[in-house]
């Protein structure tokens, strides 16, 4: 991450994998995410192992399937938004991104014109 040096230390969870699953990239959060995976060793390996099924069918279908995935989850007393989506380089499929977010159990929601 030696050219978006900001992603490091964000405060939100950024992980990025090829189109296979292979991991790519990973800021401080996601490797502290994801230390009892194994943190940054994660680097290098394939994301499906990590997701038990369901999951891993529904991760796969994602990959595939090349679409956007957004939810929220509450673990541990903390609420996060889940954000997973294609990205591209030169127009080209590239794999996918995931963004894990800390959120307020409340927060306001505005309608914008």
């Amino acid at each position: 991450m030696t050219d978006h040096e900001w992603i490091k230390e964000f405060p939100a969870a950024i992980t990025v994998c090829d189109p296979e699953g292979i991991i790519l990239e990973m800021n401080d959060k996601a490797a502290k995410t994801f230390e009892k995976d194994g943190g940054y060793k994660l680097l290098g390996m394939n994301m499906l192992d990590c997701h038990p099924d369901p999951a891993r069918e529904k991760t796969e279908r994602l990959l595939a399937a090349r679409v956007k995935n957004a939810y929220t989850i509450e673990k541990n007393g903390v609420k996060k938004m889940i954000f997973q989506s294609p990205w591209y380089k030169n127009n080209e499929y590239a794999g996918f991104v995931e963004l894990s977010l800390e959120i307020p159990f409340e927060m306001p929601h505005f309608v914008r014109t």
